[in-house]
């Protein structure tokens, strides 16, 4: 069972899932086929199943949305309260799920039908394309077919737990100004047009703009030593797939 599951994110998991025989269940606001409610979950507790998956969260990058308090109380509600509704779920089951992923803090996803790519393709295709600021700043990226291959990987694996980082191995070397370059050359477009800092201070505000001018440098130790391989290790093949 997977809470987000009709997100970006979550579709590409469910379609693996299902592929690997898996039947899934998803937890959403809006009642539907394979679907339980929040309000369903609360009343009639978690129905039978092997694993659960949360994948609800906010996008705390959404550019239509200003960072206020209200905002803040958005991010805060769609990660803590659900994990908290399917914790008291899980703790009153009968029959406790074998496993339980929570999937929080990845790096920029990437994929052909949303994620980050939805938002820069048409600036790269116009030729508008380029780094961010200096260009300079870590960028950790992961494939949406590798992020639902690492949270497969942790539901059927014995043994697997703790802290699995959702990056790509390459992502470790990649800088800002790398990721513009590899997406001109996969679009046949010029990528030498840099966003400004105070542009995205502007769009972002300065508490989330930092995590795009800045960035952070994340390494997928624990991810590697599960013995997950990943399908898109370098950025490159990342996105022939996504862009072809």
């Amino acid at each position: 069972m997977e809470s987000g599951g009709t997100g970006f994110v979550g579709r590409a998991l469910t379609q693996l899932l299902k592929n690997r025989g898996h039947e899934v269940t998803s937890v959403s606001r809006s009642p539907g086929k394979n679907r339980i409610t929040w309000d369903e979950l609360s009343r009639s507790g978690l129905p039978p199943c092997e694993g659960v998956v949360n994948l609800s969260g906010e996008n705390v990058l959404n550019p239509l949305r200003r960072w206020n308090e209200s905002f803040c109380k958005d991010v805060v509600a769609s990660r803590v309260e659900t994990t908290k509704a399917l914790a008291k779920a899980i703790a009153e089951a009968e029959s406790p799920p074998r496993a339980w992923v929570l999937v929080t803090g990845v790096g920029v996803v990437l994929g052909r039908d949303g994620g980050a790519i939805a938002q820069m393709l048409w600036p790269f295709r116009l030729g508008l394309g380029g780094p961010i600021a200096s260009g300079h700043q870590p960028f950790p990226w992961i494939h949406v077919a590798d992020l639902a291959g690492i949270v497969t990987h942790a539901l059927e694996q014995e043994g697997v737990s703790g802290i699995l980082n959702g990056v790509a191995p390459s992502a470790v070397t990649t800088i800002n100004k790398d990721f513009a370059q590899a997406m001109g050359s996969a679009l046949g477009r010029p990528a030498l047009l840099p966003l400004p800092g105070f542009a995205v201070s502007t769009i972002f505000g300065p508490e989330r703009s930092i995590m795009l001018l800045e960035g952070q440098r994340v390494v997928p130790k624990r991810t590697l030593e599960s013995h997950y391989c990943f399908a898109f290790p370098d950025l490159p093949s990342a996105l022939r797939d996504i862009l072809s």
